[in-house]
Protein backbone atom coordinates (compact mmCIF):
# COMPACT_ATOMS: atom_id res chain seq x y z
CA UNK A 1 0.00 0.00 0.00
CA UNK A 2 2.93 2.35 0.46
CA UNK A 3 5.41 2.02 -2.65
CA UNK A 4 2.98 3.37 -4.87
CA UNK A 5 2.58 7.00 -2.91
CA UNK A 6 6.11 6.75 -2.75
CA UNK A 7 6.80 6.24 -6.50
CA UNK A 8 4.21 9.24 -6.99
CA UNK A 9 5.49 11.56 -4.80
CA UNK A 10 8.59 10.68 -6.89
CA UNK A 11 7.68 11.09 -10.22
CA UNK A 12 5.93 14.68 -8.85
CA UNK A 13 9.25 15.97 -7.88
CA UNK A 14 10.56 14.86 -11.20
CA UNK A 15 8.28 16.17 -13.14
CA UNK A 16 8.92 19.61 -11.12
CA UNK A 17 12.95 19.35 -11.10
CA UNK A 18 12.64 18.71 -14.83
CA UNK A 19 12.15 22.65 -14.62
CA UNK A 20 16.06 22.91 -13.85
CA UNK A 21 16.87 21.91 -17.15
CA UNK A 22 15.50 24.91 -19.54
CA UNK A 23 16.70 26.88 -16.18
CA UNK A 24 19.87 25.81 -16.73
CA UNK A 25 20.06 26.01 -20.34
CA UNK A 26 18.72 29.75 -20.66
CA UNK A 27 21.87 30.75 -17.82
CA UNK A 28 23.63 28.93 -20.50
CA UNK A 29 22.66 31.07 -23.35
CA UNK A 30 23.18 34.13 -21.16
CA UNK A 31 26.78 32.89 -20.72
CA UNK A 32 27.31 33.01 -24.87
CA UNK A 33 25.90 36.27 -25.25
CA UNK A 34 29.59 38.16 -24.59
CA UNK A 35 32.65 36.99 -25.98
CA UNK A 36 35.99 37.77 -24.79
CA UNK A 37 38.67 39.76 -26.89
CA UNK A 38 41.67 36.94 -27.72
CA UNK A 39 44.52 37.23 -25.85
CA UNK A 40 46.50 36.33 -29.00
CA UNK A 41 46.03 38.97 -30.27
CA UNK A 42 44.32 41.96 -28.40
CA UNK A 43 45.78 41.26 -24.29
CA UNK A 44 45.09 44.64 -23.19
CA UNK A 45 41.37 44.03 -23.95
CA UNK A 46 41.46 40.69 -22.69
CA UNK A 47 42.69 42.16 -19.35
CA UNK A 48 40.08 44.74 -19.42
CA UNK A 49 37.20 42.26 -20.32
CA UNK A 50 37.89 39.45 -17.78
CA UNK A 51 38.54 42.14 -14.93
CA UNK A 52 34.84 43.34 -15.46
CA UNK A 53 31.96 43.01 -12.33
CA UNK A 54 30.07 41.38 -15.09
CA UNK A 55 32.49 38.28 -16.53
CA UNK A 56 33.21 37.23 -12.84
CA UNK A 57 29.43 36.80 -12.11
CA UNK A 58 28.49 35.52 -15.50
CA UNK A 59 30.96 32.56 -14.82
CA UNK A 60 29.82 32.17 -10.72
CA UNK A 61 25.95 32.02 -11.65
CA UNK A 62 25.81 31.46 -15.60
CA UNK A 63 28.51 28.89 -15.58
CA UNK A 64 29.07 27.43 -11.77
CA UNK A 65 25.93 27.44 -10.69
CA UNK A 66 24.10 26.77 -13.79
CA UNK A 67 26.01 23.25 -14.02
CA UNK A 68 24.70 22.65 -10.70
CA UNK A 69 21.40 23.74 -11.53
CA UNK A 70 21.65 21.36 -14.89
CA UNK A 71 22.55 18.65 -12.80
CA UNK A 72 19.51 18.41 -10.97
CA UNK A 73 17.66 18.82 -14.08
CA UNK A 74 19.37 15.88 -15.62
CA UNK A 75 18.78 13.43 -12.24
CA UNK A 76 14.90 14.75 -12.63
CA UNK A 77 14.71 13.74 -16.60
CA UNK A 78 16.55 10.53 -15.79
CA UNK A 79 14.14 9.16 -13.16
CA UNK A 80 11.13 10.45 -15.52
CA UNK A 81 12.66 8.22 -18.22
CA UNK A 82 13.45 5.22 -16.27
CA UNK A 83 9.86 4.83 -14.77
CA UNK A 84 8.84 4.45 -18.20
CA UNK A 85 10.78 2.09 -19.76
CA UNK A 86 14.13 4.04 -21.22
CA UNK A 87 16.44 2.50 -18.35
CA UNK A 88 19.19 1.69 -20.38
CA UNK A 89 20.03 4.74 -22.38
CA UNK A 90 18.57 6.94 -19.99
CA UNK A 91 21.29 5.71 -17.13
CA UNK A 92 24.63 6.63 -19.62
CA UNK A 93 23.00 10.03 -20.51
CA UNK A 94 23.32 10.41 -16.80
CA UNK A 95 26.60 9.45 -16.08
CA UNK A 96 27.72 11.07 -19.46
CA UNK A 97 26.06 14.27 -18.85
CA UNK A 98 26.66 14.56 -15.07
CA UNK A 99 30.32 13.68 -15.35
CA UNK A 100 31.16 15.82 -18.02
CA UNK A 101 28.97 18.93 -16.74
CA UNK A 102 31.07 18.55 -13.21
CA UNK A 103 34.08 18.32 -15.04
CA UNK A 104 33.50 21.32 -17.71
CA UNK A 105 32.75 23.38 -14.45
CA UNK A 106 36.48 23.01 -13.24
CA UNK A 107 37.22 25.08 -16.59
CA UNK A 108 34.90 27.87 -15.27
CA UNK A 109 35.92 27.69 -12.13
CA UNK A 110 39.81 28.07 -13.43
CA UNK A 111 38.42 31.49 -16.16
CA UNK A 112 35.99 32.88 -12.92
CA UNK A 113 39.12 33.26 -10.72
CA UNK A 114 42.57 33.04 -12.85
CA UNK A 115 41.63 35.46 -15.56
CA UNK A 116 40.73 38.27 -13.50
CA UNK A 117 43.97 37.87 -11.38
CA UNK A 118 45.56 37.76 -14.85
CA UNK A 119 43.97 41.09 -16.22
CA UNK A 120 44.80 42.76 -12.98
CA UNK A 121 48.14 41.97 -13.63
CA UNK A 122 48.82 43.18 -16.83
CA UNK A 123 46.71 46.08 -15.81
CA UNK A 124 49.39 46.97 -13.05
CA UNK A 125 52.21 46.90 -15.52
CA UNK A 126 53.44 43.30 -15.28
CA UNK A 127 52.45 42.68 -18.72
CA UNK A 128 55.19 39.79 -19.00
CA UNK A 129 54.36 37.84 -16.00
CA UNK A 130 50.64 37.80 -16.58
CA UNK A 131 51.01 36.79 -20.25
CA UNK A 132 53.06 33.50 -19.19
CA UNK A 133 51.04 32.89 -16.50
CA UNK A 134 47.92 32.94 -19.08
CA UNK A 135 50.12 30.85 -21.25
CA UNK A 136 51.22 28.47 -18.34
CA UNK A 137 47.18 28.21 -16.61
CA UNK A 138 45.85 27.79 -20.14
CA UNK A 139 47.91 24.90 -21.13
CA UNK A 140 47.22 20.85 -21.93
CA UNK A 141 46.07 19.83 -18.81
CA UNK A 142 43.47 22.61 -19.24
CA UNK A 143 42.14 22.07 -22.66
CA UNK A 144 42.30 18.00 -22.41
CA UNK A 145 39.93 18.55 -19.47
CA UNK A 146 38.17 21.26 -21.42
CA UNK A 147 37.99 18.52 -24.28
CA UNK A 148 36.76 15.53 -21.86
CA UNK A 149 33.84 17.67 -20.28
CA UNK A 150 32.84 19.24 -23.92
CA UNK A 151 32.53 15.59 -25.49
CA UNK A 152 30.86 13.75 -22.36
CA UNK A 153 28.22 16.36 -21.79
CA UNK A 154 27.06 16.36 -25.46
CA UNK A 155 27.43 12.63 -25.28
CA UNK A 156 25.40 12.65 -22.51
CA UNK A 157 22.53 15.27 -23.91
CA UNK A 158 22.59 13.19 -27.15
CA UNK A 159 21.68 10.04 -24.98
CA UNK A 160 18.83 12.19 -23.75
CA UNK A 161 17.67 13.10 -26.61
CA UNK A 162 17.63 9.52 -28.09
CA UNK A 163 15.97 7.85 -24.89
CA UNK A 164 13.22 10.48 -25.45
CA UNK A 165 12.85 9.80 -28.67
CA UNK A 166 12.36 6.25 -27.78
CA UNK A 167 10.48 6.55 -25.26
CA UNK A 168 6.97 7.16 -27.08
CA UNK A 169 6.24 9.33 -23.63
CA UNK A 170 7.71 12.80 -24.36
CA UNK A 171 7.53 14.18 -28.32
CA UNK A 172 9.79 12.93 -30.49
CA UNK A 173 10.30 16.58 -32.07
CA UNK A 174 11.75 17.23 -27.90
CA UNK A 175 14.62 14.83 -28.73
CA UNK A 176 15.22 15.78 -31.93
CA UNK A 177 16.02 19.15 -30.93
CA UNK A 178 18.27 17.90 -28.01
CA UNK A 179 20.47 15.78 -30.71
CA UNK A 180 20.99 18.32 -33.03
CA UNK A 181 21.02 21.73 -30.03
CA UNK A 182 23.87 19.59 -28.05
CA UNK A 183 26.96 19.21 -30.35
CA UNK A 184 26.01 23.13 -31.87
CA UNK A 185 26.34 23.98 -28.71
CA UNK A 186 29.18 22.18 -26.80
CA UNK A 187 31.67 21.28 -30.01
CA UNK A 188 31.14 23.36 -32.71
CA UNK A 189 30.03 26.35 -30.62
CA UNK A 190 32.86 25.60 -28.60
CA UNK A 191 35.40 25.77 -31.32
CA UNK A 192 33.92 28.89 -32.84
CA UNK A 193 33.27 30.87 -29.95
CA UNK A 194 30.82 33.10 -32.09
CA UNK A 195 26.81 33.44 -32.58
CA UNK A 196 26.64 29.58 -33.49
CA UNK A 197 27.55 28.67 -29.82
CA UNK A 198 24.43 31.07 -28.77
CA UNK A 199 22.09 29.66 -31.51
CA UNK A 200 23.04 26.04 -29.73
CA UNK A 201 22.46 27.18 -26.62
CA UNK A 202 18.93 28.44 -28.13
CA UNK A 203 17.65 25.19 -29.70
CA UNK A 204 18.58 23.58 -25.39
CA UNK A 205 16.03 25.81 -24.32
CA UNK A 206 13.75 25.22 -26.57
CA UNK A 207 13.93 21.63 -26.01
CA UNK A 208 14.66 21.50 -22.48
CA UNK A 209 11.60 23.78 -22.35
CA UNK A 210 8.67 21.37 -24.20
CA UNK A 211 10.41 18.69 -22.31
CA UNK A 212 9.74 19.99 -19.16
CA UNK A 213 6.37 21.00 -20.54
CA UNK A 214 5.51 17.65 -21.71
CA UNK A 215 6.37 15.74 -18.83
CA UNK A 216 4.38 18.02 -16.46
CA UNK A 217 1.21 17.59 -18.77
CA UNK A 218 1.30 14.09 -19.80
CA UNK A 219 0.26 10.70 -17.50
Amino acid sequence: MTDRPVSERIDRYARLLVWALPIWAVLLFLGTLDHQPPPQTDFAGYAAFTTTTRFLVSHLAASILGAAIGNVGFAALFVLLVRRGSSGLALWALVAAVVGNTVATSVFGAAAFAQPAIGRMYLAGQTASAVALQDDVYGVPLFATALVGVLLLASGLVLFGSAIIRSGWLPRGSGIVLVISAPLFAIIGVILADVVQSLGALGLVASTAWIAMSARLRD
